[in-house]
């Protein structure tokens, strides 16, 4: 197989997508088919990649319909708590940004912590150019979105725990994040809140104690809850600090938030209590491939999302069949865009091309062919508009490359997933998703003219950390 037939898949799929005339699932499909063609479609490597890319996308899928199911049942619940205009003021805004918004994206994904960004932010008395720049914020710990769904499958494709890429992720999240806190203080002047120096000094603080959590959660729970469990705990801290809550008030916001304190605290003590860990997670799991996660029924994240969703319905005496028809319709495409770049993926590995594009690039450019990777990873966060599919579509490409040129694996894999997920926040997805949501009549370049320095901090830090690996005394 020669390398230009082994790269062509993938750069159909990047030139598709770059056309902005197909959609993400065409893309994925003309990907696969390119893919399988490319590979010879041998019965013998289509019998065996074929099934493990569709059980990989399965455990991914559970997690997607699963979410997208538990934030239709929370909207079926109707408007509750007190949706009156509040003052806005940086101390106010911060958590909304940093915090709330976050945590919708990681227990749930795919855009929904945009929605509740910019519901928020509407509350606060800001819309416009202004709500949408920080909004985007909502998309910050993009690696943990979904539960950890991106993250998961760079993992497996990399040959790493979602741990293990998890914590190296939270290290080149650091710097990143304050990039972003700095971007943001800019954002929040022009929305017309300035940030004085002690509040500056209050958010780098909390931004530090947030990205901490994340490390620890990395290192002793599931990479799963390692955005969502922080994010909540340190919501109701905020809450409790700068609201003064009364028990009354106290009472309602647990009960208007019931649904995501029930899955929080599910999450966790699943996966934080040692008993009730040890019983669930091998119960009843399956893992029929060394290579990936087990699936284990009651231990999954799709089971909590799903039974804390059925629970809300019943109490708000809403239709299930109502809410499960609004979630196919709306989780259809995600799921599908997955599974074909899953299984594109795991014919990219099996047949050996992610490996003749990795040895190419080497001849070519040596070992500087690794500074590649951040380009690489943004395009496909930026084009993808989701962290599993990016991941998947260059994942194999990136980490071929990195055992090629004798450079670490986890830490090329780390930058891969690190970039790809976070430029995910300026996807035309999203992009198109807020101004749709605020009824705004202006073009998409208005905003990315706004926007556009959201890109630096994951690039510059992505080859930073890939300049380390190359030059550093020990390479």
């Amino acid at each position: 197989m020669s390398t230009a037939l082994a790269l062509l898949p993938l750069l159909l799929v990047l030139v598709l997508l770059a056309s902005g005339r197909v959609s993400a699932l065409a893309a994925g499909l003309a990907g696969l088919a390119a893919t399988i063609a490319a590979s010879g479609a041998s019965p013998e490597l289509l019998g065996r990649e074929i099934p493990a890319g569709l059980w990989l996308s399965w455990q991914v899928i559970a997690i997607i319909a699963a979410g997208m199911f538990f934030h239709r049942c929370t909207l079926a619940r109707g408007a509750h708590g007190d949706n009156t205009t509040v003052e806005a003021t940086p101390r106010r805004l911060w958590p909304v940004c940093f915090l709330l918004a976050p945590f919708a994206e990681a227990v749930t994904g795919f855009g929904v912590g945009y929605i509740i960004a910019l519901a928020a932010l509407r509350r606060l008395g800001l819309g416009g150019l202004s709500a949408l720049l920080l909004g985007l914020y909502s998309q910050s710990l993009v690696p943990w979105g979904a539960l950890a769904t991106g993250t998961t499958v760079g993992a497996t494709l990399a040959g790493l725990t979602p741990n293990q890429l998890g914590l190296a992720s939270a290290i080149l999240q650091v710097p990143i994040h304050f990039f972003y806190l700095l971007l943001y203080w800019r954002f929040a002047r022009e929305a017309g809140l300035p940030v004085a120096a002690a509040q500056k000094i209050d958010d780098a603080l909390w931004t530090a104690l947030l990205l901490l959590l994340i490390w620890l959660m990395n290192i002793y729970a599931d990479a799963e809850i390692a955005a969502a469990a922080p994010c909540a705990f340190l919501l109701a801290l905020r809450f409790w600090r700068d609201e003064r809550p009364d028990l009354a008030r106290l009472k309602r916001a647990v009960a208007d938030n019931g649904p995501y304190v029930a899955l929080t605290v599910a999450l966790c003590a699943t996966r934080l209590v040692p008993p009730l860990r040890d019983f669930l997670k091998p119960l009843w799991a399956l893992k029929p491939y060394d290579n990936q996660p087990a699936f284990a029924p009651l231990y999954a994240p799709g089971f909590w999302l799903l039974s804390i969703g059925i629970i809300v319905v019943f109490r708000a005496r809403a239709s299930l069949a109502k809410v499960a028809a609004e979630t196919a319709k709306g989780a259809w495409r995600s799921c599908a865009v997955t599974l074909a770049f899953v299984v594109m993926a795991e014919l990219y590995v099996g047949s050996g091309m992610a490996q003749q594009i990795a040895e190419a690039l080497r001849a070519v450019a040596g070992r500087g062919a690794a500074l590649s990777v951040p380009l690489f990873a943004a395009t496909g966060g930026f084009l993808t508009g989701g962290g599993s599919a990016g991941n998947a579509m260059l994942m194999p490409m990136v980490t071929a490359l990195a055992r090629a040129i004798a450079v670490d694996p986890a830490w090329v894999a780390a930058v891969q997933n690190s970039v790809c997920t976070n430029l995910t926040m300026l996807s035309p997805i999203r992009v198109t998703m807020g101004l749709a949501i605020l009824a705004l009549a202006m073009p998409d370049s208005a905003l990315y003219r706004r926007a556009w320095p959201l890109a630096l901090p994951p690039l510059v830090v992505g080859v930073a950390a890939i300049a380390a690996l190359l030059y550093s005394p020990a390479s």
